[in-house]
């Protein structure tokens, strides 16, 4: 809650739309102070957490199944291909189905998007390696003289 309360302090005055990992309580922070924000789950969360509870002959399967759901043309035919997917592989795996039920609602946000904004919208590991490639940069070298020589690394 405090990281949103501090960008409200320093004048973010709405959030559009929001796309979040597996952080638990951090989408009720967002829509606390920012109550019209969409809230996006991270899409590659849900089908990692999915694959985790499937067996290794039956991933490949699963993991194809649950792309044709999210990456539906409209949000109809997700819902079409959600309800396929649970016909097929509750009695197999009802975990992974109960999982993607309950966060539908998080998931969906992104259908009353063209295609080409989905793909920036849809998951956070865009700006997970971004993140990863600074790290990695910048811990092999453990001195910089200025600012400026990080920027210059960076670039």
């Amino acid at each position: 809650m405090q990281v949103i309360t501090e960008l409200k302090t320093r004048g973010v005055q709405d959030i559009f739309i929001a796309c979040v990992d597996g952080l638990k309580g951090f989408p009720e922070a967002i829509e606390a102070i920012y109550p019209q924000t969409q809230i996006q789950l991270c899409i590659v969360d849900p089908v990692r957490h999915s694959l985790f509870y499937v067996s290794h002959k039956d991933r490949k399967e699963v993991a194809t199944d649950l792309k044709s759901i999210y990456q539906a043309l409209t949000l109809d035919e997700a819902d079409y291909q959600l309800g396929k997917f649970a016909e097929k592989w509750n009695s197999a795996y009802p975990m992974v189905v109960r999982s993607w039920q309950a966060n539908w609602a998080r998931i969906i946000p992104m259908f009353s998007f063209a295609p080409e904004i989905r793909k920036a919208i849809y998951t956070t590991n865009t700006i997970e390696s971004l993140n990863m490639t600074l790290r990695k940069i910048i811990k092999n070298r453990a001195l910089f003289s200025s600012d400026e020589a990080v920027f210059k690394i960076l670039y």
